[in-house]
């Protein structure tokens, strides 16, 4: 790793130059944070879950006609990735109220919407990723009202998919974070999802206990993290038991 020319680090993965042009190495770090980066610390093995789960949904989404900067897995940390230009702005889906959502609007933790809702926020670390509008969107050139309805499109197409996915396996499918890019072909420019999906950018319940099963048990010290993963991972039915092994399907909760 230290041979290959680090193009950037953030706060759970850093990227690399890849192997040819347009392409990039994404490696999933342990490293875990909450509130902007206010709380540190280490989750064992998150990177290496992070990844798998990653992978497995961005190989479904592709199938499904859904553009997405993944190539490949190439390691148990690492991903082959389409280089992109970073859209600057993180697009929350919420399903069922929860996390600021609720603090903003008084709205009680676990209240199911009335429909899914998108928001957008701007990134930017030292702001504390302030929430904008579409005016602000296009005012300040972040993004244009065309790309603005590709995002929109694909944001509810993913989160339709992603209900359905984890509803199978027993597991709310709370809200999420995504980020797109652009990625450039040939004079063409098309949206892309970039980034990644896991359980350190969706909020996901138990559907029978509500039992949290990703970063708000970090974010709230509620222990157990690692074992959350985990066990999405397991009921995704890509944890490897006994030694590495070839992914297998979802487990069907009854």
């Amino acid at each position: 790793m230290s041979r290959r020319k680090q193009i950037y680090e953030g706060k759970a993965k850093i990227l690399y130059e890849g192997p040819e042009p347009g392409t990039l190495v994404q490696y999933f770090k342990d490293d875990a944070t909450a509130f902007n980066n206010q709380k540190k610390g280490t989750v064992t093995g998150k990177g290496v879950i992070n990844n798998r789960i990653s992978e497995y949904i961005m190989t479904l989404l592709n199938e499904i006609g859904v553009p997405t900067h993944f190539i490949r897995r190439l390691n148990m940390r690492e991903q082959l990735i389409k280089e992109v230009e970073i859209i600057p702005l993180e697009v929350v889906v919420r399903n069922v109220a929860a996390g600021s959502l609720s603090t903003r609007l008084g709205i009680p933790e676990g209240t199911q919407l009335p429909r899914s809702i998108v928001e957008f926020f701007y990134k930017a670390d030292e702001l504390n990723d302030p929430m904008v509008t579409e005016e602000h969107i296009t005012a300040f050139g972040w993004a244009s009202p065309q790309d603005i309805d590709d995002i929109l499109a694909l944001a509810l197409r993913v989160n339709d998919f992603l209900v359905g996915l984890f509803l199978g396996v027993g597991i709310r499918l709370v809200d999420f974070k995504m980020e797109f890019g652009r990625l450039w072909q040939n004079d063409e420019m098309r949206i892309v999802l970039a980034d990644e999906i896991s359980p350190d950018n969706c909020r996901l319940w138990d559907i029978r206990t509500n039992e949290k099963l990703d970063k708000d048990r970090f974010r709230r010290d509620l222990g157990g993290t690692a074992e959350a993963y985990q066990e999405v991972a397991r009921r995704l039915g890509i944890l490897p038991e006994g030694g590495p092994r070839d992914m297998k399907g979802p487990e069907v909760m009854q």
